[in-house]
């Protein structure tokens, strides 16, 4: 992918038409450090890399070095963990500024964050929490993706996450709060099938229904992976294959969704790199099988 791929939009709306615009990168990995050496040994068989984004901020020279390593051989798109979109104090300015030095040194062709808070007050709570679905928290929402698009350009896709409590007071459901946000913010959805699996199993809703609610012609990029089972709760934990409910929503989804990418996250008990390529391999013929058409952009 050339290096000035990044798209020039307002910085208040992405054009419904972009969407379409985007290149499809493919199918990838979410980059972990460990499997570095497989991941240049197998490039061939990987067409993008998604980076976690704080992994790049104040780092030592190596792992600089090991950013430009992936540059120069793969199409990488950030994402990021710790913007905190729905905190009612906004980013954090030097985070911001941290994570707009890193896209525009990338020039992806989008970038990622989550749907999420991550801070209260001064306090940084160490993990993604929810946002009760309400026309409050999409105003929080609205205002901050707008502040943060002044700082970071290109398209922002934003991601759905899982989450062991509801909230009482909430006047909309996911799917109708998903909806609104993309529209009226002006962003695309990195939907995570594995999340959306995770939330029916726990809390008792249709996936299918749920994901044929979502606007399909916003859904960028997926994100799949397995959990395990704790206590009666399926754990979001990337720590086991694709279980077969989710490979089945996932085909869904790429059934009626134009799809731009596919990336297989796995951050815990890592497999021998052979098993990663399985599921790569799986997900390349499940997307080529809907979407006969494909092509990447490499």
């Amino acid at each position: 992918m050339p290096p000035d791929a990044i798209a020039a939009v307002s910085p208040d709306n992405q054009p419904d038409s972009a969407w379409s615009d985007l290149p499809r990168l493919g199918v990838g990995f979410g980059f972990r450090a460990p499997y570095r050496a497989d991941v240049f040994l197998h490039a061939g068989n990987i067409d993008f890399l998604e980076i976690t984004a704080d992994h790049y901020f104040d780092v030592p020279t190596d792992k600089l070095d090991e950013l430009d390593l992936l540059r120069n051989r793969f199409p990488l798109i950030p994402h990021g963990l710790s913007l905190s979109l729905g905190s009612a104090n906004g980013p954090r300015p030097d985070y911001v500024r941290k994570l707009a030095a890193l896209v525009e040194s990338l020039r992806p062709p989008w970038w990622s964050e989550h749907i999420a808070f991550t801070q209260a007050g001064s306090g940084n709570i160490g993990h993604l929490a929810p946002l009760p679905l309400t026309r409050d928290s999409l105003a929080i929402l609205q205002r901050n993706i707008r502040s943060v698009r002044q700082e970071i350009p290109g398209p922002l896709i934003l991601e759905n996450i899982t989450y062991e409590v509801t909230y009482p007071w909430s006047d909309l459901d996911e799917a109708s709060f998903l909806g609104e946000l993309l529209d009226s913010a002006g962003c695309g959805l990195l939907l995570d099938v594995t999340n959306v699996y995770t939330n029916s199993v726990n809390h008792g809703f249709d996936p299918l229904r749920f994901l044929q609610r979502l606007p399909a012609d916003r859904i960028v990029q997926l994100h799949f992976v397995g959990g395990h089972w704790r206590d009666g709760v399926l754990i979001d934990s990337h720590s086991r294959p694709t279980p077969p409910e989710v490979w089945q929503l996932l085909e869904e989804v790429v059934k009626f969704a134009p799809v731009k990418g596919l990336i297989l996250e796995r951050d815990e008990n890592l497999p021998p790199f052979a098993e990663i390529l399985d599921e790569l391999q799986h997900v390349r013929e499940l997307w080529r099988q809907h979407q006969p058409t494909v092509e990447t952009s490499r």
